[in-house]
């Protein structure tokens, strides 16, 4: 196994790892991403993704003998500090190729359920909506014509690696309607102006939540496409709740409803 150490803030390597972490384009065009934490790798790994170079740092504990990998390079702590971007970081950071599901790769279950969200944009609430996603157990996120990169680091770091254990398409409105349709599956829309409570809902048939932007909720497409509108009801100062807690709320409630 060579080791290959990087002391230099000015390293190739160190400066191509800042790009791929600030910059959505560079991850694309290097079909890279970039994931920090021990815990993140390991569910990457358990996903088949595989570790093209990992970045270690022994001041911190870490090691070459933890993760498999094409590369190794043992960093300094002035540069794993430069890249890192996580709080209280284990030591660990690596490049993987991404991994990505389409609507027909999906395998669902007999009687699935979904979350869709159209136009997402802040990769905080994406990560938290995956963790949802994970405790629930849910077949499938979805996104739709999304305004952020799944990939984005600071998705990855709040979902706590569940970006990992969730399958997740990335695709368009349009598409999506077609497959719920052709799979019987039903899609009930979050929006204020429902008249329908949540608590209403049989959720025990195959069903999809559908979740719309922080800013603006859903567009007309959905209010109009899904079989139903609903509501959380309100009953303080402001009308909505953030979309990942929404989220949160509507997925529990139908895994109160199926067990």
């Amino acid at each position: 196994m060579k080791i290959e150490s990087i002391s230099s803030l000015q390293n190739p390597k160190v400066k191509n790892l800042v790009k791929l972490i600030e910059k959505s384009s560079e991850r694309k065009s290097q079909n890279l991403i970039v994931v920090e934490g021990l815990r993140e790798l390991g569910l990457a790994i358990s996903a088949g993704m595989e570790i093209e170079q990992l970045y270690f740092c022994a001041d911190l504990g870490a090691n070459e003998h933890e993760l498999k990998a094409s590369q190794y390079f043992e960093v300094s702590r002035e540069v794993f500090a430069k890249v890192a971007y996580r709080e209280k970081s284990d030591g660990y950071i690596a490049l993987l190729k991404p991994k990505y599901y389409t609507l027909e790769t999906l395998s669902l279950t007999e009687n699935p359920f979904l979350i869709i969200l159209e136009s997402v944009e802040k990769p905080g609430n994406l990560g938290a909506i995956l963790r949802t996603a994970d405790a629930a157990n849910i077949d499938a996120v979805i996104i739709c014509d999304p305004k952020t990169d799944i990939y984005n680091p600071n998705a990855i770091r709040s979902s706590v690696g569940c970006i990992f254990t969730v399958p997740i398409v990335v695709t368009t409105n349009e598409e999506v309607k077609s497959w719920l349709i052709k799979n019987n599956i039903n899609s009930y829309s979050a929006a204020l102006t429902a008249s329908k409570n949540y608590t209403e809902i049989d959720f025990n048939k195959a069903s999809a939540i559908v979740m719309g932007t922080e800013a603006t909720g859903l567009s007309e497409f959905w209010l109009d496409s899904s079989n139903v509108q609903i509501k959380i009801p309100m009953e303080g100062k402001i009308d909505s709740l953030n979309v990942s807690i929404s989220t949160a709320i509507l997925t529990f409630e139908a895994k109160r409803q199926r067990n």
